[in-house]
């Protein structure tokens, strides 16, 4: 597992963050038809349970959608969740370690990203920002806010729950070494991460039966 530390700033805010670290087989061990299949179910259930579908009584009450709102925000999964389900945007399938990520992000609500190990230089540290910092996304220039749960390596930012991932660590197409952080709130139940984790390994052994999997809460 690598290292993952928590900085002072942290000591007195819970922020419960779930780790899944991923050996994948080579690639042409996966199953992505099999994946892609199980997707298209996922979400058809999905339209099923939420025929009848109202934003506040789904989000409203949301610790995440209330902790982005602090931020002046909007919930990303939400307005994902939204966009497939209900606008028919198809599933992005552009690279099947971070499909699974968004799978479970549209299944249980809960905001989780993907990051290539071999990429992170030497320890991961979490801490609570207190000024904005730059750093590259994966399509623009984003920056953290006051108040914001985010992890550095030795060479810089590798994530903002506010804003997102970085360009530098973020799983690639060729990634096969794979840490998932499923990011908690001050006031998220533990339970919900936990649950999520087992849906995500639910999906990374569809996809790689072989994969070894590693988990931690953190």
């Amino acid at each position: 597992m690598i290292k993952i530390t928590r900085h002072s700033s942290l000591e007195e805010i819970k922020f419960p963050l779930g780790i899944l670290q991923v050996k994948f087989p080579p690639e042409e061990q996966w199953q992505v038809d099999k994946f892609r299949a199980l997707a298209d179910s996922e979400i058809a259930l999905l339209k099923e349970k939420f025929a009848e579908y109202d934003r506040k009584a789904v989000f409203g009450e949301n610790p995440y959608f209330r902790f982005f709102k602090k931020f002046k925000k909007t919930y990303p999964v939400m307005l994902q969740f939204e966009s497939v389900v209900f606008k028919n945007r198809p599933f992005p399938a552009f690279n099947p370690v971070s499909e699974i990520a968004f799978l479970m992000e549209l299944t249980t609500f809960v905001l989780s990203g993907a990051h290539d190990i071999d990429s992170i230089d030497g320890e991961v540290q979490l801490y609570i920002a207190t000024h904005k910092e730059d750093f590259e996304g994966m399509k623009e220039t984003l920056h953290t806010y006051p108040g914001d749960f985010c992890a550095r390596d030795n060479s810089g930012i590798i994530f903002s729950l506010i804003a997102g991932t970085d360009s530098r660590t973020c799983a690639k197409t060729d990634s096969t070494n794979v840490f998932y952080p499923l990011f908690g709130t001050p006031d998220l139940d533990e339970k919900t991460i936990t649950d999520a984790m087992e849906v995500l390994k639910k999906y990374i052994f569809t996809l790689a039966p072989d994969a070894e999997i590693e988990t931690a809460m953190i």
